[in-house]
């Protein structure tokens, strides 16, 4: 979630293209307009200095010379399936330097995965190059594991032994799974506090965390680490400007993951991510960014920031990026109990209407063509629902997608970065959600820096329609700093709302319990992310029933 009422709407450049081809991801033409600037952008960024997929040319470091311990980032694991799952580091013995203080050569970096914390019983093992390419990332699909089943791994280079990680793999598919248990989180500006959060989430009993976008902000941080408020101002100024470039990106993920908390969650639970605005510029739409530039200039940027998202996710070698595009929205399963459909609802966004400024649904907002997540995912999305034999269709992604009335005037104004901006788009999800007959629909939402339990309408504006599922919003890891429980607008949203169960403004995450008969979230929060050690608390949980949607206090 960023400030509204920055973006014009049109491009203030007068070198951009100002013509209606570029407002609607949806005609041909649009399409064919899109497709050609990205290529252009793609043939550019690898002219001027991104590297190209594949290129795999530096001289090897033997590993013995590396004097400093490289695991500075800590380790991470992701995406796991029935008989794999990911595992993720990063080299980096010098972790704010652009190249981690490992110069352009690449690296062999053993790993092992063991049934046990001390490693006696390893089941698998390999060796990875690091290749600084790709920042001296490693990515290790790891196969031929069990299905449901915990796991232990580690890295190992030169004299250096990483942490040691805990993961697990998906049941099998058909498997008639009894529960499950899942955390969301989003929004973790470093510069707004401490990620006390995340220190808490380490010791929660979750099978899986889904991260659902703003896992870095571009913004400046300053030496004493914005509201960390360091003493000694230890940040060098590296950080205090906003990220531009790969190196730029890299480093900046550098900064936050070097954080001991967030690496805590990470060596615990095996993630699930997904980005949002953050991670490249704040409110981009597609190939547009906030301040009007050349989509041409701004897919460069955009390129080195979905570069560096890869290269810091555990994520598979289907997500990595081609120029300035990705194929982030995937599809996972957990047993029969639980089909998971991740959205990406930034890459293929229409612009956003009115100049992106809170404002009364309109003719330019609801104009048909116009799409939140693009065609091709929307017939993705929609045709999984019809093929999916699970009990719980769950659809983690960026912005609410419930109706959200900002005050009690007729009309209300609404967000247009939201769904409520592309209300089109939400319509033909709904219809393929009903024609699906999806019974038991649960929408997990990052973005907002607080916490909403939602129930999704049939009609938002008859409080009498009925319930189609149920909407979660988590709040913020730190994003907003340290909030509060009722905030200004506490009273007037929830008039204005009626659909609206819960809402609460402090920092925390969302933790979920998914059986065969229901669901029950409870909304952890903590007092103030501008001190660390905070303790957690649940300000309240709420119960939804399979086969009868809509929430109710638990």
């Amino acid at each position: 979630m960023a400030p509204t009422g920055r973006r014009t709407g049109l491009p203030e450049h007068p070198s951009a293209p100002t013509d209606a081809v570029w407002r609607a991801a949806v005609p041909h033409l649009a399409r064919r307009r899109l497709f050609t600037v990205a290529a252009a952008a793609a043939t550019l960024a690898f002219g001027t200095g991104l590297p190209a997929r594949g290129a795999m040319a530096a001289p090897q470091l033997d590993a013995a010379r590396i004097t400093e311990d490289p695991f500075t980032l800590g380790v991470a694991s992701g995406d796991p399936l029935p008989d794999s799952v990911v595992l993720w580091t990063r080299l980096a013995p010098t972790p704010y330097e652009p190249d981690g203080g490992l110069g352009q050569q690449r690296i062999a970096v053993q790993w092992e995965v063991a049934l046990d914390e001390w490693f006696a019983v390893v089941v698998r093992d390999g060796v990875a190059l690091a290749y600084p390419e790709y920042g001296h990332s490693v990515h290790v699909d790891v196969k031929g594991l069990d299905p449901g089943t915990p796991y232990y791994y580690r890295f190992r280079t030169g004299a250096w032994i990483s942490p040691v990680g805990r993961t697990h793999t998906a049941p099998d598919t058909g498997t008639p799974v009894a529960s499950l248990r899942l955390a969301a989180v989003a929004c973790q500006a470093y510069h707004d506090g401490y990620y006390t959060a995340y220190r808490h989430l380490a010791n929660e009993d979750v099978d899986l965390v889904f991260h659902l976008g703003d896992y870095l902000y571009e913004y400046a941080v300053n030496s004493a680490g914005g509201e960390r408020r360091y003493a000694d101002g230890t940040l060098p100024d590296v950080f205090n400007r906003e990220t531009m470039t790969l190196a730029d990106y890299r480093m900046r993920y550098a900064l936050y993951k070097t954080d001991a908390d967030l690496q805590a969650a990470h060596a615990t639970h095996p993630f699930v991510v997904t980005w949002d605005d953050h991670e490249t510029e704040n409110n981009y739409a597609g190939p547009f960014d906030e301040n009007g530039s050349p989509p041409e200039q701004f897919l460069l940027r955009r390129a080195a920031a979905y570069r560096a998202y890869w290269e810091n996710q555990p994520l598979r070698s289907a997500q990595l990026p081609q120029g300035p595009d990705a194929r982030l929205y995937r599809r996972l399963h957990w047993g029969t109990l639980a089909q998971f459909d991740l959205l990406d609802t930034r890459q293929y966004r229409s612009d956003q209407a009115y100049g992106d400024r809170p404002h009364v649904p309109g003719p330019e907002s609801d104009d048909p063509a116009r799409t939140l997540t693009g065609a091709e995912q929307e017939r993705w999305l929609i045709d999984g629902w019809h093929d999916s034999g699970a009990l719980w269709t769950v659809m983690p992604q960026q912005v609410l997608f419930s109706q959200r009335n900002f005050d009690v005037t007729n009309p209300p104004k609404v967000s247009m970065d939201a769904w409520d901006g592309y209300r089109a788009s939400r319509n033909r999800v709904v219809a393929g959600a009903k024609a699906a007959g999806l019974a038991n629909w649960l929408v997990l939402t990052g973005d907002v820096h607080v916490s909403y339990a939602l129930d999704i309408k049939d009609d938002f504006d008859d409080p009498a329609s009925r319930n189609l599922g149920t909407e979660l919003a988590c709040t913020s890891i730190t994003s907003g700093k340290d909030g509060a429980a009722r905030l200004p607008n506490w009273e007037s949203h929830l008039r204005a709302n009626p659909h609206m169960k819960f809402y609460d403004g402090r920092r925390g995450y969302l933790r979920v319990r998914l059986d065969r008969a229901r669901a029950e979230a409870d909304f952890r929060t903590i007092p103030a992310v501008s001190t660390p050690g905070a303790p957690v608390t649940t300000a309240a949980s709420f119960v939804t029933e399979v086969g009868n949607p809509g929430l109710t206090p638990a």
